[in-house]
């Protein structure tokens, strides 16, 4: 047992984790974090847009539902709905980023040899180019840093999320401290929950840009329209409840 908590506690702070890994897997996250490693064939690079994703979550949430439990403030419905909208109308600019630049970049698959021996495949755009393919025009460099964009979009879900977190919080458990603590791993829990994830969606995103352009064109096809559909969908639910509140 950790020392200062009961078993209780402790059970609690478990089912924290537990539920966090799991949350991470409903299918407006996998759709956001999909369209977010659509362009990329690293796994590395998947995984890292993942965690971060799962990062930019826990802080959103420990400083809206952590506040709330700490000041005895409540997240009202309506701003709930509002926030949801919001996650809506992301889904949808995500999923249809994906779509128009597989369609206006021009986007294929080659390996690529690098002077220090390392040899891989990339994502390579030709977009404007009015001659012929020059299949030597290869020069790229590789993105480094923190993914601000997947950071951004783990915060809104995080906005979204946290109504329905502290409802949860306080149905679990007794006291502020041991909420915060409920949160602080329920947020651990969604980020190893979304690098998980992503490394499983990095296996058919990395299979089909080493297989051929037109597999892997077609799987951000899928990707860019799921997340289109559910994201018009989070966005008529929610616009429906705004309108009868």
């Amino acid at each position: 047992m950790i020392e200062g908590v009961s078993d209780g506690g402790l059970g609690v702070l478990l089912l924290g984790l537990a539920v966090g890994v799991q949350h991470a897997f409903e299918a407006d996250h996998i759709a956001a974090v999909s369209s977010l490693a659509a362009p990329r064939k690293s796994v590395r690079r998947i995984v890292a847009h993942g965690a971060v994703w799962g990062l930019g979550h826990t802080l959103t949430l420990m400083a809206v539902t952590g506040g709330a439990i700490a000041f005895g403030l409540a997240i009202s419905q309506p701003l709930t709905e509002w926030l949801e909208l919001l996650v809506g109308v992301m889904l949808v600019g995500l999923g249809a980023n994906v779509i128009v630049s597989m369609v206006r970049k021009r986007i294929h698959f080659h390996r690529h040899n690098h002077g220090d021996g390392t040899t891989h495949f990339h994502a390579h755009s030709h977009n404007g180019e009015a001659a012929p393919h020059d299949p030597n025009r290869h020069d790229h460099r590789h993105s480094r840093g923190l993914p601000i964009r997947a950071f951004v979009v783990g915060m809104m879900h995080g906005m979204a999320g946290s109504a329905a977190l502290l409802v949860l919080t306080a149905a679990t458990v007794g006291s502020a401290p041991l909420g915060i603590g409920y949160i602080l791993l329920f947020g651990l829990g969604s980020i190893l929950g979304m690098a998980s994830l992503s490394a499983i969606i990095a296996v058919p995103l990395a299979w089909s840009a080493r297989a051929m352009t037109w597999a892997n064109n077609g799987l951000l096809s899928v990707i860019g329209l799921t997340t289109v559909i559910l994201g018009s969908y989070i966005v008529n639910d929610s616009l429906r409840a705004i309108i009868t509140a």
